[in-house]
C-alpha cells in the first residue's frame, strides 16, 4: 500500500485505514500509548481522558474513541503492549545474583517519578479492562522469570520441584510492600536484602512442591 498524500487533511490522514505492518497504524498506536503514559504520569487516572490523550499524542480525537472506545481500553493496551516487549531476566550466574539484579530493576521503576507502573497498578483498580490487562502483564512477568529458577535447580543451588512463582513472589514482595503499600522512602540495600532471604528460605526447600500423591505440608 503506498503512503497517503502529504495533502491529505490531518484528520482523513488519521482515520485513513493502513494495512502496511509498521505503517502509519503503529505509529498512530505508539504515539498514543505514549500520551497514555505521560498523562497518567502527571494527572494520574483521575484525569486520563480521551481528549487530552488525543491532544498530547497529535491525533484527532475521533481516532482514538474509534479504536479505543474509552479510558479502560487505552489502559489495557498500554498494559498489553508492555508484555510485548523483548524483556528478559537478568543472568548473573546465581539465585541471588539474579533476584537481587531483577530487584533492582522492580525498585527503579517504582521510584522514578512519576512511576508509570505504580501509577497503571492504581488505575487498574478503577478500571476492569485495566484490571484484566494488569493481570495477563503479572502473569507474562511471572512466567519469564521462571527461568532463574531453573537455572538454579541446573545449577545445584535449589532442590528439584522449587514451586517457581512462591520463590519469585517471595523475592519481590518486599518492595512492593515498602513502596507502594507503605509508600516509604526506598532503600538501596532492599533489593539485596529480599533476595537474599527469599533465596536462603528457597535452599533450604521452603518453596518446594510436594511429591506426586504427596499431601502438602499444613501448620
Amino acid at each position: 500500500m503506498t503512503d497517503l498524500p502529504e495533502d491529505l487533511p490531518e484528520r482523513a490522514r488519521a482515520d485513513a485505514p493502513d494495512r502496511r505492518p509498521g505503517g502509519r497504524t503503529a505509529r498512530v498506536r505508539a504515539q498514543v500509548l505514549d500520551a497514555v503514559r505521560a498523562e497518567l504520569g502527571e494527572h494520574g487516572y483521575e484525569g486520563l481522558t480521551m481528549e487530552g490523550v488525543a491532544a498530547r499524542a497529535g491525533v484527532h480525537r475521533t481516532t482514538v474513541y474509534r479504536r479505543w472506545q474509552d479510558v479502560g481500553g487505552l489502559l489495557a493496551d498500554v498494559l498489553d503492549a508492555a508484555g510485548e516487549d523483548d524483556w528478559r531476566p537478568p543472568d548473573t550466574g546465581s539465585l541471588r545474583g539474579d533476584l537481587t539484579a531483577l530487584n533492582d530493576e522492580i525498585q527503579e521503576s517504582l521510584v522514578v517519578r512519576p512511576s508509570i507502573p505504580q501509577a497503571l497498578m492504581a488505575a487498574s483498580f478503577r478500571s476492569t479492562q485495566a484490571a484484566d490487562a494488569q493481570q495477563r502483564l503479572w502473569e507474562d512477568r511471572y512466567a519469564r522469570c521462571e527461568i532463574l529458577v531453573g537455572r538454579a535447580v541446573e545449577r545445584g543451588e535449589l532442590p528439584p520441584h522449587t514451586d517457581a512463582r512462591r520463590l519469585l513472589i517471595a523475592a519481590t514482595a518486599p518492595l512492593y510492600h515498602q513502596l507502594v503499600l507503605l509508600r516509604t522512602a526506598p532503600d538501596p540495600q532492599l533489593p539485596g536484602q529480599a533476595a537474599t532471604a527469599a533465596a536462603l528460605a528457597a535452599t533450604a526447600g521452603a518453596f518446594a512442591r510436594p511429591a506426586s500423591g504427596e499431601e502438602p505440608d499444613t501448620p
